[in-house]
């Protein structure tokens, strides 16, 4: 392809002095910020929200990963949309729309409903994260600069961990569960109003159709391949998510093949050739997977476990966000220094040997090893994730960089719901399997929530022994999830070191 931008263009990101382009940053940072709240202060709601719905068991999985099954069908095709239409045109009607949802959420009436609410919502979050990462290519073109905003970039996610526990904290403590999402219409707000009169404008000046036939088979392959594994770890072999398989690997090859025909594809796999960027978006995808599942859980583990009160579990939970803000404005020049595979390596190695610690948890482990834990994880995804982005965005023209950032968001949202599909049956397989006294609802061995709700109606000394036995028996899911997390991130990191040999920062390319 021998695209260029366009003289308009050129005149909106390229001419942007010094500091309107960190001031144009701001702005996409609120807007990560935003998305990386609303993901974290659902664990937080999750007890709460169970007690309100009453979810089975699969329903509870379901609120848990449907954002992100839609979303990462999706990041592709609001990726390739947003290099057609205008990156931050894309970005500003899916702030608008995330907004109008997110109340859609807060006020879901049944566990149905909220099920539909959060696809719905991942719908409008497809289009915002490949957004901020092509402005951020567009606005920055120094390598050091855009190392330098990437981990600005990255950094604000991690303090979204941290703002959302806490701040859901506090509203849990005197709002009902529906407040967490309601806490996204002041920040959308904000980022639409100056959005639109700060943000340059960027997109493919040759960019071809949108292949609605493309889209749709990207949705399809993604949805049925991660809804077969899902039911797969929760259930075992059944014909139903054989089918599921079936139809989505046939609809991802029909993708691939479609982009291969299509002279201006959706996605164009040329990108793949690229070492570093096909192993950067591979330890991304693994590495969430190793690390998801059992976040969603842990929120869980504070709250009903060890009996914190959720501004408690939250403030329990700020090492990860600590370390993962600090290791992220650092990384760039770690990468520097050393190289970008010790960097990455050693981040993903740090995360495996942190969860491999976790092993050890049950329901009377003391905070200073969760805490210590969670540092680690922090720090270690700071450095990690914030390389890796960095990597994939240098490895693609200017023109494309909403098709590379919305493969590194895919790979995100992917490895996030199948970490939560697969460590997160691990654990409600565990935890279902637990004795308890006779009499117990069925609704106890479906989640710990159902457990706690239902030993509020038993005599003092049943709800005593099933509160002991739920407890045991979640703390030990938990712990075989934190094991399986460890092998995947020993196993990522191990990979990382060979697969990015010699890649650098300064080109996105490998140098021998």
């Amino acid at each position: 392809m021998t695209q260029q931008l366009s003289p308009k263009l050129s005149s909106g990101a390229d001419t942007l002095s010094r500091s309107g382009r960190w001031m144009a940053l701001s702005v996409l940072v609120l807007a990560v910020l935003l998305v990386a709240v609303d993901a974290t202060v659902l664990g937080l709601a999750t007890p709460f929200l169970t007690e309100d719905l009453q979810p089975s068991g699969t329903q509870l999985l379901w609120i848990g990963d449907a954002y992100s099954f839609v979303l990462a069908g999706l990041l592709v095709s609001m990726g390739s949309l947003g290099d057609r239409i205008g990156r931050k045109r894309i970005l500003l009607i899916g702030a608008t729309a995330f907004g109008a949802l997110s109340v859609l959420n807060a006020y879901a009436g049944s566990a149905e409903l909220m099920i539909v609410a959060r696809a719905l919502l991942g719908v409008a979050g497809a289009t915002l994260m490949p957004a901020t990462l092509a402005l951020i290519r567009n606005l920055f073109i120094d390598a050091r600069e855009r190392s330098f905003a990437i981990g600005i970039w990255g950094a604000a996610a991690s303090a979204g961990m941290a703002v959302g526990p806490i701040v859901g904290g506090v509203l849990l403590e005197h709002f009902w569960w529906g407040s967490v999402f309601l806490i996204n219409l002041p920040v959308m707000a904000v980022l639409v109003v100056i959005g639109a009169n700060l943000l340059p404008e960027s997109r493919n000046p040759e960019p071809g159709p949108w292949d609605l036939i493309s889209v749709v088979l990207s949705m399809a392959g993604m949805i049925g391949v991660v809804y077969a594994i899902k039911e797969f770890a929760a259930h075992g072999f059944a014909w139903t998510p054989v089918g599921s398989a079936l139809i989505g690997l046939l609809a991802l090859y029909g993708f691939v093949r479609r982009q291969r025909r299509l002279p201006i594809p959706l996605l164009d796999l040329r990108l793949f050739r690229s070492r570093g960027f096909s192993s950067a978006v591979l330890a991304d995808l693994l590495t969430i997977l190793g690390l998801s599942g059992l976040i969603f859980f842990l929120s869980q583990y504070l709250q009903l476990v060890r009996d914190l009160r959720p501004i408690e579990a939250g403030l329990a939970e700020l090492p990860a966000a600590i370390g993962s803000v600090v290791a992220g404005l650092l990384a760039g020049r770690a990468a520097r220094r050393f190289s970008v595979r010790a960097v990455v390596a050693g981040g993903l190695a740090a995360i495996g040997l942190a969860l491999a610690s976790l092993t050890t948890i049950s329901h009377t482990t003391g905070y200073p090893l969760l805490g210590t834990a969670l540092l680690v994880v922090g720090a270690g995804a700071g450095f990690s994730f914030t390389v890796t982005s960095d990597v994939i965005l240098a490895a693609v023209p200017k023109e494309e960089a909403g098709a590379a950032g919305a493969v590194s968001e895919t790979a995100y949202e992917l490895g996030t719901a199948l970490g939560i599909a697969l460590l997160g049956s691990i654990v409600t397989g565990i935890y279902r399997n637990f004795p308890s006294p006779a009499g117990t609802p069925e609704a106890a061995h479906e989640s710990l929530g159902g457990a706690v709700e239902a030993a509020a109606h038993l005599p003092p000394g049943a709800a005593a022994a099933l509160l002991d036995a739920a407890r045991q028996s979640f703390a030990a899911g938990v712990a075989t999830a934190a094991g399986v997390g460890a092998v995947v991130l020993l196993a990522t990191a191990v990979a990382a070191w060979f697969l990015l040999r010699g890649q650098t920062l300064g080109t996105g390319q490998a140098t021998d």
